[in-house]
């Protein structure tokens, strides 16, 4: 089956934040007395926020210290509207701009929420290139349950089986892969184990080195018209 559309996740992946959040993180949990490191924070990447919050708590220690921390830690994170508070991983204006001149239909599916993904890629001006989104609160389920490449995949109006996926976290890459698309892995924060390097498609360094790729990846693509009558914009 010739591949059709573009799939990626947002944090670690589209927007160099996993870093920054982390970072917040720590700092806050120090600062109230029960410092996570980031062998026990990684384990939260990648899935969405009912069960990232769930696991946190049980690392705090309660419900309490976890809100205390995660109020903190919001406050880091705070900024005005139109400011970057997590800046474009490097390759992503080119791999989108080549997506784009091959015409090949992109959409989001991230842990995150909607809005949350709305105003990251809107701050760092790239929103436009999504023909679809598919948020962690739309789904019942986080990575590596497959729910939200499935829902991101139909609002393309493309199979998973056509798409390609980007990921950065083992949680992503097996959410990906259970839905059926073709796993392209960029390593972030979490280590990558030599299962997961086998399991997936293609392991690069950053997404510069898949801008050469596009043409082979999708060599018989949609025309334009074909990719008018799939995509339905920004949904969720």
């Amino acid at each position: 089956m010739r591949l059709l559309a573009a799939l990626f996740d947002m944090d670690g992946t589209l927007v160099d934040s996993e870093r920054v959040i982390l970072n917040a993180w720590m700092d806050s949990s120090r600062e109230f007395g029960v410092p996570l490191d980031p062998v026990q924070y990684s384990q939260v990447i990648g899935l969405n926020d009912e069960e990232s919050n769930q696991l946190l708590i049980t690392l705090l220690g309660s419900e309490s210290t976890f809100l205390s921390v995660r109020s903190l830690a919001r406050s880091k994170l705070h900024a005005s509207p139109g400011n970057v508070v997590f800046p474009l991983k490097s390759g992503v204006l080119s791999l989108l701009g080549e997506l784009r001149r091959h015409n090949v239909p992109c959409a989001v599916a991230s842990s995150s929420t909607s809005a949350e993904i709305e105003d990251r890629l809107t701050r760092n001006g790239v929103w436009q290139y999504f023909g679809a989104a598919a948020g962690g609160n739309e789904v019942h389920r986080g990575k590596p349950d497959p729910a939200v490449y499935l829902l991101a995949a139909s609002r393309l109006g493309v199979a998973p089986s056509q798409c390609i996926a980007f990921e950065d976290s083992e949680h992503g890459a097996a959410a990906a892969a259970a839905a059926g698309a073709q796993v392209v892995l960029v390593p972030d924060i979490t280590a990558l184990s030599a299962e997961l390097a086998t399991s997936v498609h293609m392991v690069l360094r950053s997404l510069d080195e898949a801008v050469p790729l596009v043409k082979t990846w999708f060599a018989a693509g949609m025309s334009t018209g074909e990719m008018g009558n799939r995509v339905n914009r920004h949904h969720g």
